[in-house]
């Protein structure tokens, strides 16, 4: 029978300690630092890139007017800094492949 495709947190860790052949315990500490790595380099003007995988980029947005889709009324829509990810090479090849 296959395995399936850890969806949740919880089924990631327990497939990243089985993989590394290490603890639960240990494989929650090495995610939780990688996130942290990931969201302090998310905040650099270079950003954050896992080779690979992709990079997370922070992004100012303009301001631009909007529609309201109940009302259709004109709005005007803030300017604001977003959190994008781009997906690598490698990663596009791998997927799509």
């Amino acid at each position: 029978m296959a395995k399936k495709n850890p969806t949740t947190k919880s089924e990631i860790l327990a497939a990243l300690a089985e993989s590394a052949e290490i603890s639960k315990k240990q494989a929650t500490t090495v995610y939780e630092k990688l996130l942290a790595i990931a969201y302090v380099g998310a905040k650099d003007k270079k950003g954050f890139m896992l080779p690979g995988l992709g990079k997370l980029i922070k992004v100012k947005r303009a301001a631009r007017m909007g529609r309201n889709p109940a009302t259709g009324a004109t709005i005007k829509i803030a300017a604001k800094t977003v959190v994008k990810f781009r997906l690598a090479k490698a990663a596009k090849d791998a997927v799509l492949s």
